[in-house]
């Protein structure tokens, strides 16, 4: 039989041997020595815990994701969308976090879900489809600030989906094409409006030069007979016909 100190000094050493933690690069302690935490968390590396005197809770500092579930959000502008998001975060004082709130994780993620429905809520459909980056600047901004006396800072907040009720599908796809159908109408008015300025100047050009359509004369009739028809054209100048037109007028006048 071994004798007492012997029997000790083994007791010892397995004691000192449960005390020894390590914890990693990412990881700090926050200690409870007989209820009272310690003035500052521990780690990282090769630390001593003494229990039952001391209790150690592990806290990490990597950045955590968190998915929010889709949220039915009444929009400004009475559209009841679903919307989900997703909450990067990370523990920026391990001891806030454990001693300000029970669970930081729950506790984020349940103020993520309210603060998501409460600022959507405040903006209409067509801002929040087409400025989500604005709103997720906003969300983070507030998030940040109410978990901030949690030692928690939120890093980025992305809205993910956005699914739309049937009927508002087909209303903005209506939107859209009566969009695309005024932007055509306002190109085709602007490419006539175009082309009656650059015939204005052709008309003001042939007017100082009358040669000139009779080359737009023999121009055309180059290019009809190119195509090796058997069509006949006979170009009428315009004042030929005014000229008869002069002539039936006088003579219905001396008549």
């Amino acid at each position: 039989m071994l004798p007492v100190p012997m029997i000790v000094l083994f007791i010892l050493i397995l004691y000192l041997l449960s005390a020894v933690k390590i914890l990693n690069e990412y990881e700090r302690g926050v200690i409870f020595r007989l209820g009272r935490v310690l003035p500052r968390p521990k780690g990282p590396g090769f630390i001593l815990v003494f229990q039952p005197i001391d209790r150690m809770v592990r806290v990490s500092l990597r950045i955590e994701t968190l998915d929010v579930p889709p949220q039915d959000v009444v929009t400004r502008d009475n559209v009841t969308v679903k919307v989900n998001a997703v909450v990067f975060f990370r523990v920026v004082d391990p001891q806030k976090a454990v001693l300000e709130v029970s669970n930081y994780l729950y506790a984020t993620s349940q103020l993520a879900q309210t603060t998501l429905r409460s600022i959507l809520g405040e903006v209409e459909l067509d801002e929040l489809l087409s400025q989500r980056e604005k709103l997720n600047m906003r969300l983070q901004s507030v998030l940040d600030q109410d978990t901030d006396p949690w030692g928690v800072k939120v890093v980025k907040v992305e809205v993910k989906q956005v699914d739309l009720p049937d009927m508002m599908v087909r209303a903005i796809a209506r939107q859209a094409e009566a969009e695309r159908e005024r932007r055509a109408k306002i190109i085709h008015a602007d490419g006539e409006y175009a082309a009656a300025e650059k015939l204005a100047m052709a008309a003001a050009t042939i007017q100082k030069e009358p040669v000139a359509i009779q080359l737009r004369y023999l121009q055309t009739l180059i290019e009809i007979g190119s195509e090796k028809n058997t069509t006949v054209v006979f170009p009428l100048p315009i004042d030929i016909i005014s000229g008869v037109k002069k002539v039936l007028e006088s003579g219905r006048s001396e008549g």
